[in-house]
């Protein structure tokens, strides 16, 4: 009896620790909100003081504040003032911490020591975010959630809003149109950059938007999402004659908008409103390269034609998404013009700090070197950035060609009829049935 008692004694506690130890790796977010999440709120208050000292977030305090611990308190020692907490909240993957910053703290101040906070309370990241004028949120990561991708249940929401990753801080990253119209994504093989477009075009395929490729590797990675596609071209010259058929519909939405005195789309009344369109080009660079001579002038007027779109086309509605391996000057006339255009930029592993450059240097120099260091053994690991300087890094979750696919097939009846894209509309392979509620037009052979 006293053996089995012992071994109850020593068994129980081993097999909670090994059951800890498990739910570490196998059910991050449970050892998280069991043992992680109360260790980490004891730590951060206990030692918070200390730290915002050490990494320099503090400030002499006001004479009338010195005033007080002097003459009321009776201390001759006046302590240096740190951000004061506000409000401490865990979640499921972190702690979030709001701040009030004292007179001669900026936010810059707190961003600059996030790696200095993040060794300092044990977690595995700190993001900070300005929430409004002299407050900021500490954005606590306990565990790597891009590790093992699991997207939020609540995410964003809007008519051209996509969820398409998970920021490593546990937020969902999305594709806002309206906020962003135009972007670009680089990586070099095997970085990812599939994955991202196939999530996006999944996103995409359930809103009411018309979806047009352009993808010159003979349509190897936009065929499968022909059922979806308002307009489809696999080669550069039938990419040229699809750029120009955007101009004229963006020309002619302008002409529609100047009819109702309308600043965008979005101003016109629902029942005249044309459909959105999203142009998805994938490998940018096959638009840029020339053979011969004679293709200089295609390129020149296709480089002109993307131009234009990037600098007009959001108020008519129209959105690019631009998808390549390097992106630059080098690229040829009219490149570094449309990348200034492109005002969202995701960038997965690359091949040479040169391409980093070319994604995010213009607009976050910080995350070059968050580039640079994306290990190849994590496929679809990025880092996000904008024209604010903000960046991000994020993860897509994994979806096969196949699954995409499907859900392209599943939703063709949301594909809207485009008259000035009609000739370039994709010839459906058999497998997949027409929706009944939306017959799909044979294509009409495509001219220059």
């Amino acid at each position: 009896m006293t053996d089995l008692s012992t071994l109850w004694e020593l068994g129980l506690p081993l097999a909670g620790a090994g059951g800890l130890g498990v739910a570490k790796v196998r059910a991050p977010r449970v050892y998280w909100s069991l043992v992680g999440l109360p260790i980490t709120q004891v730590r951060f208050t206990m030692t918070y003081r200390s730290t915002m000292d050490v990494c320099g977030l503090t400030v002499q305090p006001s004479r009338f504040r010195a005033f007080l611990v002097r003459n009321v308190a009776r201390r001759s020692d006046v302590q240096p003032v740190p951000p004061k907490i506000r409000r401490v909240r865990g979640t499921s993957t972190g702690l979030r911490v709001t701040l009030r910053l004292p007179a001669g703290l900026e936010p810059a101040d707190v961003m600059a020591a996030s790696e200095r906070l993040r060794h300092a309370w044990g977690v595995q990241s700190v993001n900070v975010v300005e929430t409004k004028p002299g407050f900021v949120e500490l954005r606590m990561t306990g565990y790597d959630v891009l590790r093992r991708v699991k997207m939020p249940r609540r995410v964003p929401s809007g008519p051209l809003t996509v969820p398409v990753a998970l920021r490593e801080d546990g937020t969902p990253f999305v594709r806002d149109y309206l906020k962003v119209p135009h972007a670009l994504t680089l990586g070099a093989n095997q970085s990812g950059k599939s994955m991202y477009q196939r999530n996006l075009v999944a996103g995409l395929a359930r809103l009411p938007v018309a979806l047009v490729g352009i993808d010159c590797k003979r349509g190897v990675e936009q065929r499968g999402y022909a059922p979806r596609l308002s307009a489809l071209a696999i080669t550069p010259e039938e990419a040229s004659g699809l750029l120009d058929a955007l101009v004229r519909e963006m020309e002619d939405r302008f002409d529609l908008l100047s009819e109702y005195g309308a600043a965008d789309l979005w101003a016109l009344p629902e029942k005249v409103r044309p459909v959105p369109v999203v142009v998805l080009v994938d490998e940018v660079a096959e638009l840029f390269l020339v053979a011969t001579k004679k293709d200089e002038e295609r390129r020149d007027r296709m480089v002109t034609q993307m131009i234009r779109l990037g600098q007009m086309a959001r108020a008519a509605g129209i959105y690019l998404e631009v998808c390549g391996q390097r992106f630059g000057s080098d690229l040829g006339k009219g490149a570094t013009t449309l990348r200034a255009q492109l005002t969202g930029r995701v960038v997965h592993r690359v091949n040479d700090k040169q391409t980093a450059d070319m994604g995010l240097g213009d607009i976050a120099p910080d995350a070059v070197i968050a580039v640079t260091t994306i290990p190849p053994d994590k496929p679809g690991v990025a880092v996000a950035g904008d024209s604010s300087g903000g960046w991000s890094r994020i993860r897509t979750p994994e979806l096969s060609a196949a699954k995409a696919a499907a859900i392209c097939a599943e939703f063709a009846y949301l594909t809207p009829d485009v008259p000035a894209l009609a000739p370039y509309r994709p010839v459906i392979p058999a497998e997949v049935p027409p929706s009944k509620s939306a017959p799909l037009v044979q294509p009409i052979p495509a001219t220059d």
